[in-house]
């Protein structure tokens, strides 16, 4: 079985999304949790979410 976690930061929208096998299984972006429009900070609140 191979993971990745994807990280998008720093520039417009960041995001976080983790692959199973190829397979997306959660895509999400910071703007989700923070409630700011192109959020560009790191995906801390996603990653977290993502793993959990």
């Amino acid at each position: 079985m191979k993971i990745i976690l994807g990280i998008s930061a720093f520039y417009h929208d960041s995001a976080a999304s983790i692959l199973v096998d190829g397979k997306i299984l959660a895509a999400v972006q910071v703007e989700r949790f923070t409630r700011k429009k192109h959020d560009s900070s790191y995906p801390f609140n996603a990653t977290e979410f993502e793993l959990d």
